[in-house]
């Protein structure tokens, strides 16, 4: 009576379990956490910052600027202004850090060295090629005309994906208490983007060079 009490209750088990599908009997085997790893150099990298909403590229960037007055009195040493700018690029929008001088002399107690706030935007761009408005803001460290801002265009040529190339004009203003006074520049950089091999940025920085080609 008891082994056939037994069997029944084995069998109606049985049926029970093959008759819901959201019982599962036997279970699924796990992967160990090291087989979920990617290949180095085979998968795409994907930044902190990359999503699926922002589609631009970001990523960090170098400039080393080269600038000449073009109606300033003196020589070469008055009238070159060399700089170097660092910043973050945003899809068609730079946000940077400039630094430099604004003559390779300072005469009499003023210093030429300053820092600036340079957001630039790339207002046109056909495939390597772009042109960019830029309009900055700093400082010019213990001069009588202290306050800095700039305006300038520039043209770009991007050589690579992580280099480019540009020639710009524009123009600076200096103020001060009693006085100012203004320049026009002709000047040139030289950029380095940092951008990582096998990286989606890199991928959309590349389709965003050849798209009008």
């Amino acid at each position: 009576m008891i082994a056939r009490l037994t069997f029944l209750l084995v069998a109606t088990a049985l049926f029970a379990s093959a008759q819901n599908p959201n019982i599962t009997t036997l279970p699924k085997a796990i992967l160990p956490h090291t087989q979920h790893k990617t290949v180095a150099g085979k998968d795409t990298v994907v930044e902190s910052d990359t999503s699926k909403e922002n589609k631009e590229p970001r990523y960090f960037y170098f400039s080393v600027l080269a600038d000449v007055f073009v109606n300033a009195r003196g020589g070469a040493a008055k009238r070159f202004a060399p700089g170097f700018e660092f910043g973050r690029t945003y899809g068609i929008f730079d946000i940077g850090l400039a630094t430099g001088r604004v003559n390779s002399i300072s005469p009499g107690t003023d210093t030429s060295r300053y820092i600036e706030f340079r957001p630039t935007i790339n207002i046109f761009s056909a495939g390597r090629f772009a042109e960019g408005l830029c309009l900055g803001g700093g400082y010019l460290f213990k001069a009588k005309q202290g306050l800095m801002t700039e305006i300038c265009n520039s043209i770009n040529f991007n050589i690579t994906t992580k280099v480019a190339v540009a020639v710009t004009q524009g123009y600076y203003f200096f103020d001060g208490t009693n006085s100012s006074r203004s320049t026009q520049y002709m000047g040139f950089s030289f950029t380095y983007n940092f951008l990582k091999e096998h990286s989606v940025n890199n991928q959309r920085k590349r389709a965003a060079l050849i798209k009008d080609n």
